[in-house]
């Protein structure tokens, strides 16, 4: 999912939906630096966790 993934686009992490919308902030091969609404930024693993693209958002 990593390389379908750009800066701006807005994701969620399905694990923990608690964070709420993210917004991606860079993508370095598998790792995702995410911009959460509740969590602040978090580097996510995409060869761990598969994130959910939410388009529109």
């Amino acid at each position: 999912m990593a390389q379908l993934l750009e800066p701006g686009m807005f994701v969620r992490h399905p694990s923990q939906p608690d964070w709420g919308l993210g917004q991606v902030q860079s993508v370095v091969g598998a790792r995702v630096t995410v911009n959460f609404e509740e969590a602040g930024k978090v580097v996510v693993d995409t060869q761990v966790i598969d994130l959910e693209w939410v388009p529109g958002a």
